[in-house]
């Protein structure tokens, strides 16, 4: 049985003191060393941002705070963003992007109407557009193929068609989705007597609609929805706060959405 230790004298508990606090610096200088980690200041911390501007806040906040990192950072004229993510395309999709944009090509000036099947991972939407505003939505529960497809065009596409354009015609606007391109659906707007526009792959940046979802979206992003029921619901009030006029508005900026996707040879675009 080991008896009980002597209290320490106060010099005794300064001294461990000093040695704890002297070895908590020596470890840290070491750990610096080992991992390249010097002290950033902010010459070098403008030389690590100018040889990667991809670059997040985790891989430059290493001897600073995020707060103070990024606080030097914009002190030093730059900017935080999310680098926008755009397709790779080959030579043949840039091609093909660019078929159809040239003046010969359809006016993009007129009415249309433009689809999209999905919105969010967790669900899956439908929904329609023209320069009189938006149509219905369709949730969607099942895989996209071209009998799903068609039962949306009958109980969505028509109605929304009637709603917004009445009895005058229209063009109808669609991406090259399998169902979209399936021989019966092409079928199924003959028998309907609808013009489908003639549609390269591979070219969000002239849907008018795609910009639309990308709106919902924000509008949406202060929003925390516990479960589908209620993210359809938030979906579906958002989507009613969309005017005419922002629809008139995104389909007027198609024509300067053409000509940056002729500038750029059918590579991607800002857009």
């Amino acid at each position: 049985i080991m008896g009980k230790t002597a209290d320490l004298t106060v010099v005794q508990k300064t001294i461990i003191d000093t040695l704890h606090k002297e070895e908590n610096t020596v470890s840290k200088y070491i750990n610096r060393v080992l991992r390249g980690r010097e002290k950033c200041g902010r010459k070098s911390l403008e030389r690590i941002v100018k040889q990667g501007r991809f670059r997040n806040l985790g891989e430059l906040h290493k001897d600073a705070s995020r707060t103070t990192t990024y606080r030097r950072l914009h002190d030093m004229g730059y900017s935080c963003r999310i680098p926008c993510v755009k397709p790779l395309l080959n030579q043949k999709q840039h091609q093909k992007r660019l078929t159809g944009l040239l003046p010969s090509g359809p006016n993009l000036d007129e009415d249309r109407r433009g689809t999209k099947v999905k919105l969010l991972k967790s669900v899956m939407v439908w929904g329609a557009m023209s320069s009189a505003g938006v149509g219905p939505l369709s949730f969607i529960k099942s895989t996209v193929n071209a009998v799903v497809y068609q039962e949306i065009l009958e109980h969505f596409m028509l109605p929304a068609a009637n709603k917004l354009f009445g009895d005058d015609d229209f063009i109808f606007q669609q991406d090259l989705a399998p169902a979209h391109k399936a021989k019966r659906t092409s079928t199924w707007f003959n028998s309907h007597g609808i013009t489908v526009l003639d549609w390269p792959a591979n070219l969000p940046d002239l849907n008018p609609i795609e910009n639309l979802w990308g709106i919902v979206k924000r509008k949406m992003r202060e929003q925390r929805p516990r479960n589908a029921d209620e993210l359809k619901a938030n979906i579906k009030a958002t989507w009613a706060t969309i005017t005419p006029q922002l629809c008139q508005r995104l389909i007027a900026s198609m024509p300067r959405c053409r000509d940056a996707v002729i500038s750029a040879k059918g590579g991607p675009t800002k857009y």
